[in-house]
């Protein structure tokens, strides 16, 4: 990775309805435009992000998707309405970005839910993007909602059992991730407090068998992060972001002309191998990178793979 870098500009960015989305930009300001796009969703940019670029060829630009990392107002209050965050609320705080910084094309560079909203961005707005760096690839259907918050429970019986139980007993077997999100916006404070517990105790779980990762990830952040997380990724995860059913793979082809490559951990449980083979098939300039010693949240040998795709899009 480059050394720490610090922005030289930033500020926040006035949507016009009520949100003032956090941006950033360091490096060169007359390098190649890179747009930094983080997973969660409501996860934020982090410092470490910058690291990836060469600070000498790139003018890296981050944001913090609505209403987490210091994008105002904050989902970690529970009177903060989510209602108009959605994955169409973020692709045009993108492009009400880009044009802000006067960016004509930017490369996008991102991972996990980032990867839904650079492919729901890119689909939209094609003449925007340059390339595209894709790591721990998912498209946010409801086969991969499904799976991460059901299926691999196969692999967790004991912890599955436990989220399912967060939940009142009336919910269980129905919308599960909506009766999370209603708990997680609910007045008392200690029943918002164990919903966020149990979410993340959950998500950790997922990733526990990466040898080579990050144990502890998703609980591993300070008391407000942790809620604005789960506030937001329960409100996307059971309104399936918004995304008509399959519709990124579907619409692959918009991508054609615009080189990526995808780079995904062999033993990502969270966000099977299995995405990332299907849109490559889908997208005509898109090259797959399989990592086998990596899960969804990483390794060594994944950080060389990223370093490597971009400083070759830097030439």
């Amino acid at each position: 990775m480059f050394p720490p870098i610090e922005p030289y500009d930033h500020g926040h960015l006035d949507t016009g309805d009520g949100h003032l989305v956090y941006w950033e930009v360091c490096g060169n300001p007359e390098g190649k435009p890179a747009l930094v796009v983080h997973g969660g969703p409501g996860s934020g940019c982090s410092p470490g992000a910058r690291r990836a670029f060469d600070p000498e060829r790139y003018r890296i630009i981050l944001f913090d998707q609505r209403n987490c990392g210091r994008s105002l107002p904050h989902a970690s209050d529970p009177a903060t309405d989510l209602s108009n965050n959605t994955t169409h609320h973020l692709i045009a705080d993108m492009e009400r970005l880009r044009e802000h910084l006067g960016v004509d094309r930017w490369l996008l560079y991102g991972g996990s839910w980032g990867s839904t909203l650079m492919l729901a961005y890119a689909e939209t707005h094609p003449e925007r993007v340059s390339e595209m760096v894709i790591v721990s690839v998912t498209m946010t259907r409801r086969s991969e909602i499904d799976w991460l918050y059901r299926g691999v429970g196969r692999f967790f019986p004991e912890q599955w059992q436990r989220f399912r139980e967060g939940v009142p007993e009336a919910d269980r077997d129905g919308e599960l991730l909506a009766a999370y999100a209603r708990l997680v916006s609910d007045p008392d404070p200690a029943v918002r407090e164990k919903a966020t517990h149990d979410w993340l105790a959950w998500e950790d779980a997922v990733i526990s068998l990466e040898a080579n990762g990050t144990p502890g990830a998703y609980s591993d952040r300070p008391s407000d992060a942790r809620l604005a997380l789960v506030r937001i990724c329960s409100h996307y995860f059971s309104n399936a972001a918004w995304l008509e059913e399959g519709v990124l793979l579907r619409d692959a082809h918009k991508l054609a002309g615009i080189p990526g490559v995808l780079i995904h951990g062999r033993f990502d449980l969270g966000g099977p191998l299995e995405n990332a083979w299907q849109l490559a098939r889908a997208w005509p300039d898109a090259r797959l990178v399989v990592v086998d010693d990596s899960g969804h949240t990483g390794s060594g040998t994944m950080r060389e793979e990223v370093l490597a795709a971009l400083n070759g899009f830097a030439q």
